[in-house]
């Protein structure tokens, strides 16, 4: 038997916000580039390309929330949410290729200076910087019920603090003369974005393999489920995710008819279930007779003497 469902799909205000924020990004973007063409600033140019990415996230996470939207069918009875996640893995991926490139190109600049132009640096380090904080502020909400949301916001993050970079980076050009600072400020820009990115892909990646969701303990939950009375063992145990906040488990549960019928123990057991872990989308086979194929991956888990029924 089946449980009550609870889809976690992005709010339209999440939708509503990132349009905001990429618009804000896309425009900034252009101005970004031509100066750091202009100012021939490494620094301004790697805060450039990571407000393409920020683009290029947002555009994305838009995208994934709209086929994320499509209801289920025939050939996909589980819908389209993995796409969110797929695009969480993406924008990921694509980050870690810029934080790269960037350190390459620092290694380049630290063996062959080049002239830069601190005043233009900080003018459009400045601006973009308030345009980091305007999406950050709207992409804030979101961030914690979806790991796609979480992506463009960690974009934008990273981001704005390369903004703060350059604009140091700028100041300490302008009355020290140290050319060098810029190409130095690029790498901790790359330095500090990898291990970040590296934790989003790895959150990412743990959904696309249908492993156990951040911060969930089976043991915890299956003490839980053997703890409503009648109930004799549990098997066959399985729990993932199929997006960020739609958490599934399914499981077979052995129970003892002498003292509650299968009417009575699934809606107690559901109920454990969503209130103590908020997991409602469950799928439960309950039976009489214990598993006998422990050595064939039922994954069984009895009872223990002090949770018997007395």
């Amino acid at each position: 038997m089946s449980a009550t469902h609870t889809h976690a799909l992005p709010t339209s205000q999440n939708e509503k916000f990132l349009w905001i924020a990429l618009g804000l990004t896309s425009s900034f973007l252009i101005a970004e580039v031509i100066g750091g063409i202009v100012t021939g600033s490494l620094a301004l140019l790697s805060d450039a390309a990571h407000m393409f990415t920020d683009a290029s996230a947002l555009a994305i996470s838009l995208a994934a929330m709209r086929i994320a939207k499509r209801p289920a069918d025939l050939r996909r009875t589980f819908g389209y949410h993995r796409f969110e996640i797929l695009a969480a893995a993406f924008n990921a991926i694509l980050l870690f290729l810029v934080a790269i490139y960037i350190l390459y190109e620092a290694y380049q600049r630290f063996n062959f200076p080049a002239e830069v132009q601190p005043i233009g640096m900080l003018v459009i380090a400045s601006i973009g910087l308030i345009v980091n904080l305007i999406s950050m502020r709207l992409l804030s909400a979101g961030k914690d019920t979806s790991l796609n949301v979480k992506g463009a916001y960690l974009e934008v993050w990273s981001d704005m603090l390369g903004s703060i970079g350059v604009i140091a980076g700028a100041l300490l050009i302008r009355f020290t003369g140290w050319v060098w600072v810029d190409s130095a400020i690029a790498v901790a820009i790359g330095l500090w974005v990898l291990p970040r990115t590296w934790m989003l892909l790895k959150e990412s990646l743990n959904i696309l393999l249908e492993g156990v969701p951040e911060g969930m303990d089976i043991d915890e939950i299956q003490k839980s489920m053997l703890a409503v009375p009648s109930v004799i063992s549990v098997h066959d145990f399985h729990l993932w995710a199929i997006t960020s906040g739609k958490t599934s488990l399914t499981a077979h549960v052995v129970y003892n008819t002498a003292y509650s019928p299968e009417d009575q123990l699934l809606p107690a057991v559901q109920s454990v279930l969503a209130k103590r872990f908020n997991v409602h989308h469950t799928t439960l086979q309950y039976e009489k007779t214990p598993c006998t194929q422990i050595d064939d991956g039922c994954n069984y888990v009895a009872r223990t003497s002090q949770h018997e029924d007395h």
